[in-house]
């Protein structure tokens, strides 16, 4: 799931979110922790700018502080970042946060990925909007060499280039897989081309089927023998009858009838999804965590229906 309260766009945050504190922050990641959830999410901005402000709020925590913190709390659950935008910064800088939390953490670490959107950002930090397509290419290739077994890491590309630096601690896994985010055809590609990972932005239930095979038909003409993992956001969700106004697009009702609903993803070639519950309260949230995880997860798997 990503976690709600480190970002507020005003397109998904409730409004509890508003007053909540690091204390719900933390009680919200030991509940997925405690219920099974696969990992915990953060999304990355620098600063927003006024134009943008109404829609997306400027309330974006930082993932590496964010994932750091709760790392230290949790036990089991991963750490994912969706998604950062590498591009704001030099790979050795990524490199050197994101191997730092995957040490800490004992090897939790997802690094996803995106290219961005906000082009203030990019110019307040003198990084190449325009050019965001290409330089992300270019960076999760400097990061699959920055993140690797090697404490003196090399890289030479056309906008990035790197020797003779030793990076301590190196990432506690021996590959940190890399996620790659978007729905745009380039960001299909680069998923296909370049990622562990897919997590696609948006797609309605009924344009997965063809996203998930252009995945695969541009995978296969690239060469790529490794297995990808696909991913999709699920409706919003809510465990049981709600009795209050949670939207027609949100799916509730009984834990089997959700089950039999999201086991779809599956039947598309989906191997993870992300959910998203509605709630009033941090105290209604982690009940739906802990009804979630206990009631509509078991059925999941289940391969008879």
């Amino acid at each position: 799931m990503q976690l709600p309260i480190q970002s507020q766009s005003a397109l998904y945050a409730e409004p509890w979110e508003a007053s909540a504190t690091p204390a719900d922050l933390a009680r919200i990641a030991r509940a997925a922790d405690r219920s099974g959830f696969a990992y915990i999410a953060s999304c990355d901005h620098i600063a927003i700018p006024r134009r943008l402000a109404e829609g997306m709020s400027t309330i974006w925590y930082d993932p590496v502080a964010t994932l750091s913190y709760l790392a230290g709390i949790t036990e089991r659950v991963l750490l994912l970042s969706h998604v950062a935008v590498v591009g704001l910064r030099h790979p050795l800088i990524t490199a050197k946060q994101y191997a730092t939390l995957d040490h800490l953490s004992g090897g939790r670490l997802i690094l996803g990925v995106g290219a961005g959107h906000v082009r203030e950002e990019f110019e307040a930090v003198g990084a190449d909007f325009d050019g965001r397509g290409p330089v992300l290419d270019e960076t999760i290739d400097a990061l699959r060499a920055a993140l690797g077994p090697q404490e003196y890491p090399e890289f030479a590309g056309e906008r990035f280039s790197f020797g003779g630096l030793g990076q301590l601690p190196r990432p506690a896994q021996e590959r940190v897989p890399v996620w790659v985010g978007g729905s745009s055809p380039a960001a299909v590609r680069r998923a296909a081309v370049r990622g562990d990972g897919w997590l696609p932005q948006g797609d309605p239930r009924d344009r997965l089927p063809a996203q998930i095979a252009r995945v695969r038909a541009l995978r296969v003409e690239a060469g790529v023998e490794e297995p990808i993992v696909i991913g999709a956001i699920t409706e919003p969700l809510y465990v049981g009858e709600p009795g209050w106004a949670v939207g027609r697009r949100t799916l509730a009702g009984k834990p089997e009838e959700l089950a039999a609903s999201l086991r779809e993803y599956a039947a598309m070639g989906v191997h993870q999804i992300q959910v998203r519950f509605r709630s009033r309260s941090v105290a209604e949230l982690t009940d739906q965590i802990a009804a979630f995880g206990a009631d509509v997860a078991p059925h999941l798997d289940r391969s008879d229906q």
